[in-house]
């Protein structure tokens, strides 16, 4: 097998399981609340990358840091996981799973907006042509289909999906300052983010017995949405010859979660959240245009 077809392996790996989450998220929560599902969900991530770091010998790299890297740490930590996920889950808690996945996928326009005043870098028509795209299909599928109408199906969950791509972006920003090994960083990222999650937890929620479903949920999202996807991903960027054939694959990833979400949680789709779709996407397309 070429590098090539490992590099496609890995990516369609990574979009399959990231086409998951939603489902797992939405099952998760009726069990857990969103502090407890970031808690448990959390924790089997950062055993299972340090495991990874362990296994391939790089767990030293841990202690190797600088001190602005720890410091660079605690405040990615408090971007993502902690608040990241926290606003995260509380709108899928809020709303249908076939709302709050196409909404949190236009954290990549809220990245090149962000990225003006934060990177110094131009906007062109391609990035506003992308904004309004995107959004029309943001305002299709928060209104399920009645666009002029304004009237939201849970304004408040539709706001904390759209403030989480804020928090996505600017974590991403900052991480461009991360000269670490990408997993080494992610797990002390983890580990920073613990103290937070951990005093939140502690300060809203009353300590009880975890139900063993929703342990299993927190296991699924921790394992592969915050961890072997990210693996696999960084795979397959390294392998590939070509970046922009890997990167194409993530489009495949919102489609392929309304199957999920329609046979395992039984949601019926609407035709407002495959229009409102297929504008965010096409709104995605266009930032790529040369």
């Amino acid at each position: 097998m070429t590098n090539q077809s490992k590099a496609i392996l890995y990516g369609l790996s990574a979009v399959l399981l990231w086409s998951t989450v939603a489902t797992a998220f939405k099952l998760s929560l009726q069990h857990f609340s969103p502090i407890e599902l970031l808690l448990y969900s959390g924790s089997f991530s950062t055993l299972l990358l340090g495991a990874i770091l362990r296994y391939q010998g790089r767990f030293h790299l841990v202690f190797q840091c600088s001190r602005k890297e720890y410091l660079l740490s605690v405040l990615l930590g408090l971007l993502s996981p902690f608040l990241y996920y926290l606003i995260l889950f509380k709108a899928y808690d809020l709303l249908p799973a076939q709302q709050a996945q196409p909404l949190n996928y236009t954290w990549a326009i809220t990245l090149s907006l962000l990225a003006v005043p934060l990177l110094k870098q131009k906007i062109g028509w391609q990035q506003w042509l992308a904004l309004v795209i995107s959004y029309c299909g943001v305002i299709v599928i928060s209104t399920e289909g009645k666009p002029f109408s304004l009237q939201f199906t849970d304004p408040f969950g539709v706001a904390l999906a759209l403030i989480s791509t804020i928090v996505w972006a600017l974590y991403w920003i900052l991480n461009t300052r991360d000269k670490r090994d990408p997993v080494v960083g992610l797990f002390v990222n983890f580990l920073c983010s613990f103290p937070f999650v951990l005093s939140y937890y502690l300060l809203t929620t009353e300590l009880r017995v975890p139900p063993l479903g929703g342990l299993l949920g927190a296991a699924y999202v921790g394992t592969f949405e915050m961890g072997i996807c990210f693996v696999f991903w960084l795979m397959a960027m390294k392998l590939t010859t070509s970046t922009a054939r890997i990167s194409n694959l993530i489009f495949l990833s919102p489609f392929l979660s309304l199957i999920f979400i329609y046979f395992l949680l039984g949601e019926k789709i609407l035709p407002a959240t495959f229009i409102g779709l297929i504008l965010i996407v096409t709104g995605l397309f266009c930032q790529r245009i040369k």
